[in-house]
């Protein structure tokens, strides 16, 4: 009673007067629909993000496609990867590798900016500085590529970030209450406490101005790539002055399941680094020859190389990060310029007869170095600058305009693709990009065999059952592929015809099967007298090896 009359039983206190209490506080955190300010601030993290990526996208079409910031950090953490988890990667992953590590990127920022849009619900300063921050992280990716083209590559992650970081602060003083009448700056009498109307049309246009952005900058993109796709389709590759022989018509037997002779470049294994495929316009591509014992240093064209002697030859390619039995390995028939030949025009002698020189190191235009033995370049065998791929001009994917093929290396050592510039140097002077990462300096390829039918876990038929695969030790040559059922003896196989040392060997053998559950294993013998090995080894640091397995059931 006391209290009441304080408080005057005829004189109410107004609602603008009341002590606020903990459910006001929770209501004022409420917009007039009852949807939470924090999710508003969440959508309002999400636009900022999607149009920082967008503006970027649009920036770095101008400066170059490298230069974004999602391929920028997703390289600079391939480069930061430990060699085992890029291996774990390529194994499970298979060439979806890089697509896996862009998404998981897009994910984690997708998490992020909807943190910083609950942060800057309260606190809208913070909020735009966490954009900023991870501008900032985007540049400094961009700008410490190994293909970075200076600080130009940093312009797309500041231009990103700075109309990220614009827009979070701009919606989310969209969503801040009004001020209390007695306050400074209050909303008029009967104004709700939050400016939906404009908070709805500020967000539209972010998002339509984000996905225009997004447009272009992938128009032009476009329209770069078409410059390059033009310069491909111009070119004519002549004919050989040294053709390939024909293959052999008992090389490729009639079996089914077993891989093709050679392999259509759609099915060409791919492994590299590059998170946007280069697309060299042929037209202004250069090749620079310089370093240690290089008397007559040289640039050429491509139309250079074109005009040159070139040669033809059908060589397989494996990839270091082959596991015993994997997919990294196809055949193909390569058309380039002899390597030794251009480097005996520019004075380069091999270490074996008193040159300075015995690693060649080659650059790719995305910054890829990879160094290859100058004694196996000028040994003799069939080391080339491939143009052109099973009868046409590189695929992109596959090194177009110019990349290197060098028969019995794998390819981390050898296979350079989109190559621009040749350095002769040591191996003691120079570690190239894998070899930093714990890869071996020299890779041979190694003996290997692998059964291509019956599948693991297949169910054949009781009866006479085909197997059949493939074999290969490239630069030797195969000489014996032996099968073995369980624990039974080994048995020869049949070898297909060999085309050259230097391509893989097909083989098969027939098998009569009993019903229930069967080991198949196969080995090879190279042309030296080695066979292949039954220790099993990584693929880290120079190859994997072990004995090829497949378990069937027979019906």
């Amino acid at each position: 009673m006391f209290l009441h009359l304080i408080g005057g039983a005829t004189n109410p206190a107004r609602p603008q007067d009341r002590i606020p209490t903990v459910r006001d506080e929770e209501k004022d955190q409420r917009t007039p629909h009852g949807l939470p300010r924090l999710a508003l601030g969440a959508l309002s993290g999400a636009l900022a993000g999607f149009a920082a990526l967008a503006v970027a996208e649009l920036v770095a079409a101008a400066v170059r496609p490298q230069a974004g910031p999602v391929v920028a950090v997703a390289g600079a953490a391939i480069d930061a990867t430990p060699a085992p988890v890029k291996d774990w990667a390529i194994r499970h992953f298979g060439t979806d590798d890089k697509l896996v590590l862009q998404l998981g990127i897009l994910a984690v920022l997708t998490v992020l900016a909807l943190a910083l849009g609950t942060v800057a619900v309260r606190h809208r300063r913070v909020g735009a500085a966490g954009v900023l921050l991870f501008g900032a992280v985007g540049a400094l990716a961009a700008t410490g590529r190994p293909d970075s083209a200076g600080p130009a590559d940093a312009l797309p992650s500041v231009a990103g970030a700075v109309a990220g970081a614009l827009l979070l602060y701009a919606l989310a003083g969209r969503l801040r209450p009004a001020a209390p009448p007695h306050e400074p700056g209050a909303a008029p009498a009967g104004r709700e406490g939050w400016n939906r109307r404009g908070f709805v049309l500020a967000a539209s246009a972010a998002a339509a101005a984000s996905v225009a952005a997004g447009a272009a900058g992938r128009s032009l993109n476009g329209s770069r790539g078409r410059d390059a796709a033009a310069s491909r389709a111009l070119v004519t590759l002549p004919r050989p002055g040294s053709p390939a022989r024909p293959v052999p018509p008992r090389a490729e037997p009639r079996i089914a399941g077993i891989s093709p002779f050679t392999t259509p470049n759609k099915d060409f294994y791919r492994v590299d680094t590059a998170l946007v495929v280069p697309r060299v316009d042929a037209t202004a591509w250069r090749l620079r020859v310089h370093g240690q014992g290089v008397r007559r240093p040289a640039t050429y064209t491509f139309d250079d190389l074109l005009r040159r002697g070139l040669i033809e030859r059908d060589i397989t390619l494996t990839c270091v990060s082959n596991e015993v039995g994997g997919p990294y390995v196809g055949n193909a028939r390569w058309i380039g310029v002899p390597l030794a030949a251009l480097l005996a025009e520019c004075g380069v002698r091999p270490p074996s007869r008193g040159g300075p020189a015995d690693q060649l190191v080659a650059r790719s235009v995305d910054g890829m170095t990879l160094g290859t033995p100058v004694e196996d370049v000028l040994d003799g065998r069939d080391a080339m600058l491939a143009l052109g791929m099973n009868g046409e001009p590189l695929p992109f994917e596959h090194g177009f305009p110019v990349r290197m093929v060098v028969p019995g290396l794998y390819g981390y050592v050898s296979a350079c693709k989109w190559i621009e510039d040749i350095e002769l140097t040591t191996f003691g002077a120079y570690d190239p990009y894998w070899v930093r990462r714990g890869w071996a300096r020299e890779a041979p390829v190694k003996t290997e065999s692998r059964i291509d039918t019956p599948k693991p876990f297949a169910r054949p038929a009781a009866g006479t059952v085909m197997i059949a695969g493939v074999a290969w030790a490239q630069h030797r040559g195969i000489d014996k592929v032996e099968v073995r059922v369980d624990d039974g003896p080994w048995q020869e196989a049949r070898l297909a015809a060999e085309d050259t040392r230097d391509t893989w060997r097909q083989w098969s053998i027939p098998w009569r099967a009993a019903k229930g559950g069967h080991t198949l294993t196969v080995r090879a013998t190279d042309r030296t007298g080695a066979v292949q090995t039954d220790q099993r080894a990584r693929t880290i640091p120079d190859g994997a090896t072990g004995w090829h397995s497949v378990v069937v059931t027979v019906e």
